[in-house]
């Protein structure tokens, strides 16, 4: 067998040699601090694994800058967790612990309750293993011995996995030491190539993500091979917990979840309304600007829509149970699509009228399984800021740069510029699972990228993830801590346009197939708003903030005066409020800072005779004293975004 770096040297030799023996061969340096994994033939494999036969084939070093070095380390870092918590708490069944993108975790069985304190105790053991350096040792094993083992051992859930694993697939386990796993790999060749670990927080999980099942205990860490990476990562993540929008939905008063009424629905508080209601007057505004027509449509309809629509089939477990009304079976409705559907199908629409861009802030709903709820980042009833076009042909690309313009304008409005870009197409080498003539997709395919190009945007081409009926363009936005959350989508739909039977009079006068574009530009308008608190830490630029200047005043006697300046301001288009609580001017000054008002207004004796304001920045910064007409001319620029 041939192996090759890209680019570089060969190395010739037999099966059964070991892939760190190959880099080293072809002068690769190994080393925890240098190479983690290898990747043969475009899959990951660890070092201490031997190679199968085979011929010619690519060899490439992975260190922990490539996503499958970090996962091999990772991956290791999740066994030697458990490792230390069957070693400390005998008796623990064991579920399982993947690598995650930014660390690791491990599900665990176990009557008693793990708590913080726990954790100091389980890394000190981890740290045991790390320094035993035990040989991490792949075995393949039959599934009846596989079996046996784990019987023996109580891992009941480890025998569940493999009776679930098709007949032909091997049974992979890794050893260190006395602990034993079903594991696909790779991992590293040792324990002691771990370095910096950490373990964050205790979660709970159900045992494969079904509510039905057993209550797991999982337990999160991360792991660098250096301590100062470590270290960077714990600061970032002490950023993104002075950033968590639950926090500063609550203590900036913007939003409330409640048990008592459902979860995953959120309920909107005036401050969060006002914020929300910007936003969607922006949205709207932008819309009419560019040519869209706002649509309102109903939240329920009859189940038979949804199956015409294919939703009832495809995507029965996400929706909500049927609610009997005279015999009938009604909806909650998953999507606004269907409903755009029939107000076109409305009348007959002719090739003169296209484009039509229907644009909808249409609540929907959809079962979430209770694990997966987080904030207003998995919520069970959201807002997409949705609409679908239906062009011809011809006006396909155009339509398409329009709304890639739209995207951007929108997201740099809200101060996010940079953004990670994916066109996914269909398989060409599988071309009969997806519905449409090679035509419509070649002709989709090349307006998306088109598109994209355009605008000069990066993007990966993802051959392959298309779904059956659509290519598509998926935006993710990347915040100040360099996070990427999902935006603004852009699909061309085959199938709904076939299953409900669009159609136009074309200028030959014959029925023609009109292509539907669906699209979101920023997404649910809940994810939007949980991504912009983290963003800007509850820190809103001026022209979003729910609460722009907060008058306040230094005893009662300016209450009178106080209220008049901020009457001025709302009639002047501001929002404003008056601290009327009688507490003293610093407590004031601070609770505005901590609700993050970008101005603050003080406003004594000596203000009220004047007809002045004295000027507080968000920032803590004094601009001194002002007339209520300088302040006015000094916001007035402000009041608009930026794009």
């Amino acid at each position: 067998m041939e192996l090759r770096l890209p680019g570089g040297p060969a190395w010739a030799g037999p099966p059964g040699t070991r892939v760190g023996e190959v880099l080293q061969a072809l002068g690769v340096t190994m080393g925890s601090d240098a190479v983690l994994a290898g990747e043969v033939g475009g899959l990951t494999v660890g070092l201490g694994e031997a190679l199968g036969e085979g011929g010619e084939r690519e060899i490439r070093p992975l260190t922990f800058a490539d996503e499958g070095g970090r996962d091999a380390y990772r991956h290791t870092a999740s066994h030697v967790l458990a490792h230390a918590v069957v070693r400390l708490f005998p008796g623990t069944i064991l579920g399982i612990g993947p690598a995650i993108s930014d660390g690791f975790y491990y599900d665990f069985l176990r009557s008693e309750v793990f708590t913080p304190e726990d954790l100091p105790r389980i890394e000190a053991e981890m740290k045991a293993i790390v320094a035993a350096d035990l040989p991490l040792e792949r075995m393949v094993m039959g599934r009846d011995e596989a079996i046996r083992l784990f019987e023996l051992r109580g891992e009941r859930f480890k025998v569940e996995l493999i009776r679930g694993l098709e007949p032909e697939v091997p049974i992979i386990l890794y050893r260190q030491g006395d602990f034993v796993d079903l594991c696909a790999g790779p991992h590293l060749p040792s324990t002691g190539w771990l370095k910096a670990f950490k373990l964050l927080s205790l979660a709970g999980a159900y045992w494969r993500g079904d509510e039905r099942r057993e209550q797991l205990q999982r337990i999160y860490g991360t792991a660098y091979p250096d301590s100062e990476g470590l270290e960077r990562h714990l600061v970032r993540l002490e950023e993104a917990r002075r950033r968590d929008h639950r926090v500063l939905g609550r203590e900036l008063e913007l939003f409330s979840l409640h048990e008592e009424a459902g979860a995953g629905l959120a309920f909107w508080h005036p401050r969060g309304g006002r914020l929300r209601q910007i936003i969607e007057d922006f949205w709207r505004a932008e819309h009419r600007r560019r040519g869209y027509e706002i649509l309102f449509t109903p939240h329920i309809a009859r189940a038979d829509l949804w199956a015409t629509s294919g939703h009832l089939g495809w995507y029965k477990d996400s929706l909500y149970s049927p609610m009997d009304i005279d015999g009938v079976d009604y909806l909650l409705k998953p999507m606004n699509c269907p409903f755009h559907l029939l107000i076109y199908k409305s009348r007959t629409r002719s090739y003169r009228e296209l484009p039509l861009r229907w644009g909808e802030l249409g609540t929907v709903y959809r079962y979430e399984r209770s694990g997966v709820l987080h904030g207003l980042l998995r919520v069970r009833g959201f807002t997409q800021d949705d609409a679908h076009i239906f062009c011809r042909p011809d006006q396909l690309e155009d339509e398409l740069h329009g709304i890639v313009d739209l995207a951007r304008f929108m997201l740099r409005s809200f101060g996010f510029s940079e953004f990670e870009v994916a066109l996914s197409v269909r398989d060409p080498a599988n071309k009969q699972k997806y519905l449409g003539s090679d035509e419509d997709w070649d002709r989709a395919e090349a307006a998306l990228e088109s598109a994209l190009r355009r605008h000069g945007l990066p993007f990966r081409r993802e051959e392959g993830e298309a779904v059956f009926y659509a290519p598509k363009i998926d935006i993710k936005l990347i915040d100040a801590l360099g996070r990427g959350w999902q935006g603004p989508t852009i699909q061309v739909d085959f199938n709904l346009p076939e299953r409900f039977d669009v159609t136009y009079t074309g200028e030959d006068g014959r029925p023609h197939r009109p292509f539907m574009i669906h699209r979101t530009v920023l997404g649910s308008m809940e994810r939007f708003l949980a991504c912009l608190v983290e963003h800007h830490a509850g820190a809103f630029p001026f022209w979003l903030a729910p609460v722009q200047a907060k008058v306040l005043p230094i005893t009662t006697r300016q209450l009178d005066y106080a209220g008049t300046v901020a009457e001025r301001l709302t009639r002047s288009g501001f929002r404003a409020e008056v601290d009327t609580r009688s507490e003293k001017i610093g407590y004031k000054i601070r609770a505005a800072q901590l609700e993050k008002v970008p101005y603050m207004l003080v406003v004594g004796d000596r203000e009220a005779a004047a007809g002045t304001v004295a000027v507080r920045e968000r920032q803590g910064g004094d601009r001194g004293a002002m007339t209520l007409e300088e302040f006015l001319s000094l916001i007035a620029t402000q009041g608009t975004p930026v794009a």
